[in-house]
């Protein structure tokens, strides 16, 4: 399993957002991004996180972050589960997982203590250059939903 560190290339991707259509990492060129890859849409953690980072947007963009998160599920239901849990931050699907594996944010973990495959709660912290291309300058993997959107505020010093 590829595990990514600060400093590694942030792998590129083009994946279609809850509306289908098309977003990139190279679409943020000259930004700060967060990425955050989570097991399901319209699951308790799951839902706590995605609604944290959407109360926290507008200050972690007004401090230059963008934020992505990413699922294997299907652009409809996340659509659904935007539109239900009032999500405003970017909703990316990866239903064939090959960004998930490329960011080490898929493989074997631990679930109510037994060993399952599945989605590693992971999120990242991406400077996109001018050219589009990405440099991981925060890398945290088995990071907990409850609290986590506030850990990483404080890491950041936002």
């Amino acid at each position: 399993m590829t595990t990514l560190k600060v400093g590694d290339t942030a792998p590129d991707f083009t994946l279609p957002d809850a509306d289908g259509k098309p977003v990139s990492l190279s679409d943020y060129a000259g930004r700060r991004v967060i990425v955050y890859f989570y097991p399901a849409a319209l699951t308790p953690g799951c839902t706590t996180q995605a609604v944290d980072f959407t109360a926290e947007r507008d200050e972690l963009a007004t401090a230059g972050y963008d934020v992505i998160g990413i699922s294997p599920d299907a652009p409809a239901k996340l659509a659904k589960f935007r539109d239900q849990e009032h999500v405003t931050v970017t909703l990316l699907s990866d239903a064939d997982k090959t960004v998930l594996n490329a960011y080490g944010a898929f493989g074997m973990r631990k679930l109510y203590g037994k060993e399952i495959e599945g989605v590693i709660r992971s999120t990242f912290l991406v400077d996109v250059d001018a050219d589009g291309h990405g440099t991981i300058q925060l890398a945290q993997y088995n990071v907990k939903a409850t609290g986590h959107v506030a850990r990483l505020r404080r890491d950041l010093s936002i």
